[in-house]
């Protein structure tokens, strides 16, 4: 009963109510407390840093009363060096007083990469490891061997380059390729409508080489040279038509669609790899026309 009386009497029930005024008063100055630090509703847009270098955006970032850290760096071959590409926030997000911005910049010189080794490997598989590594697949060049179409050395700018060697990203690798024992040929494919990517690939696919590069008055600027495509060829798409391995195809480029039919047909590369010619036939070859 002492219990009971303890809980129902003045005393304890005062005490009881000066405990929970203190909490409820704690609660309230706790949250107060958090507004004033965290400036609720005193946020403004970021602004926006994109194509400055940082000497350029410092006043900028002192002026919002801010904080910067540059987390990393990417290379873009037509952006400035040093210039932002990209911040988190993002331009016009609410931030506060204080907010760090984290800025990727543009690297000043291009990426690093080392130079797989591929000899050994099929022409397409090499290109695909190099392709991995961001390089790219340059001339191929065959050699006398008795493999065919089997990489068998690589160079850069017309000299040996050895596995692990560091290279700019988007160096371009030529091939030695083996062209075997035989005098084989491939049929020509049609390029047309092709970009020249497109058109590079398949040439190589077939053991070809791009060669001229021709484009007319309506490419003007770089993005006019992504979006060209392939107009006319020399030789002239023709499945009766034969080249030796290694040969290369003349291409013309534009960007008006008006100079090509829009029902281009697409490339099959496996229905035109040839076969060996005979003998007889390898001898009746003008070798003017193929190069």
């Amino acid at each position: 009963m002492s219990f009971f009386k303890t809980i129902l009497s003045k005393p304890f029930a005062k005490h009881l109510g000066i405990v929970i005024a203190s909490g409820i008063i704690i609660i309230i100055l706790t949250f107060w407390g958090l507004k004033l630090y965290t400036r609720h509703g005193k946020g403004f847009p970021a602004p926006d840093f994109t194509g400055l270098t940082e000497q350029q955006f410092k006043h900028m970032i002192q002026e919002n009363e801010l904080r910067y850290a540059i987390i990393d760096s990417v290379y873009i071959e037509d952006a400035p060096p040093g210039v932002v590409i990209e911040q988190t926030p993002d331009a016009g997000s609410m931030v506060k007083k204080n907010r760090n911005i984290f800025f990727t910049i543009n690297s000043w010189t291009p990426e690093k990469v080392q130079v797989p080794d591929v000899i050994d490997y099929s022409i397409r598989n090499a290109r695909v490891m190099l392709e991995s590594f961001g390089l790219e697949v340059g001339e191929l060049i065959y050699v006398p061997s008795e493999y065919t179409n089997l990489v068998l050395g690589q160079h850069y700018k017309g000299k040996p380059i050895e596995p692990g060697t560091p290279m700019e990203r988007g160096a371009v690798i030529d091939l030695l390729v083996g062209q075997g024992l035989s005098n084989r040929t491939t049929a020509v494919p049609d390029l047309t409508g092709l970009h020249f990517e497109e058109a590079k690939q398949i040439s190589q696919d077939l053991s070809l080489n791009i060669g001229a590069q021709i484009y007319d008055s309506t490419v003007v600027s770089r993005e006019d040279t992504l979006n060209a495509f392939v107009w006319q060829q020399k030789p002239a798409g023709d499945r009766d038509h034969r080249l030796r391995l290694g040969s290369s195809i003349d291409i013309w480029l534009t960007t008006d669609s008006s100079y090509i039919m829009p029902d281009t047909a697409s490339v099959d590369v496996s229905e035109i790899i040839d076969e060996d010619l005979p003998s007889s036939q390898e001898e009746d070859i003008d070798e003017e026309e193929f190069f």
